[in-house]
């Protein structure tokens, strides 16, 4: 098949092994392509003007920009720029994120060996992509219990193992709003404990897995 024919795809991943993976199972695949990598969200938009690709594969936790910052950057240049977002958990919280900034699918990095292929076609041929696990989160979750900026702000110094007093300090307020906050916050996230809040606010999408 003639190459202007194939579905061109540019991958935006930090990690060397998961581009490895992509071009591995693209290879098998005449009306594919792999044209492009990128190890930064940078990157990405300096790889997608150049490239112009049908479909982009996008990571969400990469060093400097972020996936979901470089997502919005690519679509306010290129409205019509079809993008998988590309992720090693199903946060509900940054799969709403993605959504809302424009992503046309969802595609976790366990399930490229079954998925891959076939989201990518979908995707080109206009359609959405969204595992039924990530609808599912979105549907029953996103919305009430969302956490505030100022309680995502409070929560990730309280991972960083700081106490209140000293999140407080840190924030120019008391030490008791903080732990209101805590309180508020816990209730949301139907959290036995600070330790617990930071657990499912990480396995949500609300702080950034490290």
């Amino acid at each position: 098949m003639a190459t202007k024919d194939k579905i061109r795809i540019l991958c935006a991943d930090d990690h060397p092994l998961v581009h490895d993976g992509i071009s591995f199972a693209l290879q098998f695949q005449n009306d594919m392509e792999l044209v492009g990598s990128a190890f930064s969200g940078q990157e990405a938009i300096e790889q997608f003007r150049k490239l112009c690709p049908d479909v982009t594969l996008m990571d969400l936790q990469m060093p400097g920009m972020g996936g979901l910052e470089a997502l919005a950057a690519i679509r306010r240049e290129f409205p019509r720029a079809r993008i998988v977002v590309l992720t090693t958990y199903s946060g509900d919280v940054q799969a709403a994120r993605a959504i809302s900034g424009g992503a046309v699918g969802y595609l976790l990095k366990s399930s490229l060996r079954n998925d891959l292929v076939r989201t990518v076609r979908e995707v080109h041929q206009g359609l959405r992509r969204i595992p039924k696990e990530i609808a599912d989160m979105l549907a029953t979750r996103y919305g009430a219990d969302d956490l505030t900026a100022r309680e995502v702000e409070i929560l990730r110094l309280v991972a960083a193992g700081n106490s209140n007093k000293i999140v407080g300090d840190l924030l120019s307020i008391s030490e008791e709003t903080v732990k209101s906050h805590m309180k508020n916050m816990m209730e949301k996230l139907a959290a036995n404990d600070r330790t617990h809040a930071v657990s499912i606010a990480m396995k949500r999408g609300f702080l950034a897995i490290q």
